[in-house]
């Protein structure tokens, strides 16, 4: 009980934390007087992953790898089958150019670029992990460089700027509170691995993974219900990819992660290739250009086959 405990308490201050430093963010980036187009392909971004990037580093720096990687693995699949799942299934989604020309493909590109580095030796390198963080920041570039027309601003905390009294508290509470989030919950998932004889992988993935997508899910169906601004399928694939290149990328260039329970190899990894795939049919298939609710049944019932099959 105490360690579920620990696990829901550093998850409320990891989702609290990264939404603080959210806020800071964007208003330090108005302040410095950058654009609103880069605020939100980078500084928006990175501040979304900070939670997953804190728990991820935190864990291998204190010896739980499996922690670091299922989180990710774990996460990319829950933002594609279980939040994106619920969120079609309230309300359709019509899929922009980009999701074509660069979201979908740079996602692939990533999610086969980790497969090779970590399923032949069992072991994501330092100099692997500045691969990956060089392939995001050229994604960024390029994004920056040529879609600034095809992005929409879609920051709701850029209306008013904060003080910059404020902007210091909630940067420094912001910081504090996910590092303290993430010792709670890697203490928490050490003790639930421990009490029901899993690997620390399994609670990697299902728990840690489904809660640092909380904040995902209730923004999709916040904005299905006041129905204030389209849903982009861009923001979960974009998560993806910044989960991967920025969240593992910086892991690794600080640490080598290397595979301690071979199901993130064997399980888990063609879960997250396959679902990152399935999204292109389903864009196209009965009608091209949107994914509807009978597409929302098959991610999620896709994502409640993988739990089961992990958990069993």
């Amino acid at each position: 009980m105490q360690n579920l405990l620990f696990v829901v308490l550093g998850l409320t201050i990891l989702i609290l934390g990264g939404n603080w430093l959210l806020k800071a963010a964007v208003a330090l980036s108005l302040r410095l007087n950058i654009p609103k187009i880069v605020i939100g392909m980078t500084v928006v971004s990175f501040a979304t992953s900070a939670p997953e990037l804190i728990v991820s580093v935190n864990a291998a720096l204190n010896g739980s790898p499996d922690l670091a990687l299922g989180n990710v693995i774990g996460s990319n699949i829950a933002n594609l089958g279980f939040v994106l799942g619920i969120t079609v299934i309230l309300s359709k989604i019509d899929v922009r150019r980009s999701f074509y020309f660069t979201d979908w493909p740079v996602m692939m590109v990533a999610s086969l670029l980790f497969f090779g580095f970590i399923f032949f030796d069992g072991e994501l390198q330092q100099y692997e992990g500045v691969i990956m963080i060089s392939l995001l920041f050229m994604f960024l570039v390029n994004l920056l460089r040529f879609q600034k027309t095809a992005i929409e601003d879609e920051l709701e905390e850029d209306d008013t700027p904060l003080p910059l009294y404020k902007t210091v508290l909630y940067l420094g509470i912001g910081g504090i509170a996910l590092w303290g989030g993430s010792e709670l919950l890697i203490l928490g998932a050490k003790g639930l691995a421990m009490a029901y004889g899993v690997s620390e992988r399994v609670i990697a993935i299902t728990i840690v993974s489904v809660g640092t997508s909380i904040p995902e899910l209730a923004a999709s169906i916040i904005a299905v219900i006041k129905k204030e601004k389209a849903i982009s399928l861009g923001n979960l694939i974009g998560s993806n990819i910044f989960n991967l290149l920025a969240v593992l990328g910086i892991t690794a260039t600080i640490t080598p992660i290397r595979v301690v329970d071979e199901g993130l190899l064997t399980n888990d990894i063609f879960w997250m290739l396959g679902i990152s795939f399935l999204i292109l049919p389903l864009v196209f298939i009965p009608k091209g250009r949107r994914l509807g609710w009978r597409d929302g049944i098959v991610l999620l019932a896709a994502y409640i086959t993988f739990i089961y099959i992990t958990i069993a």
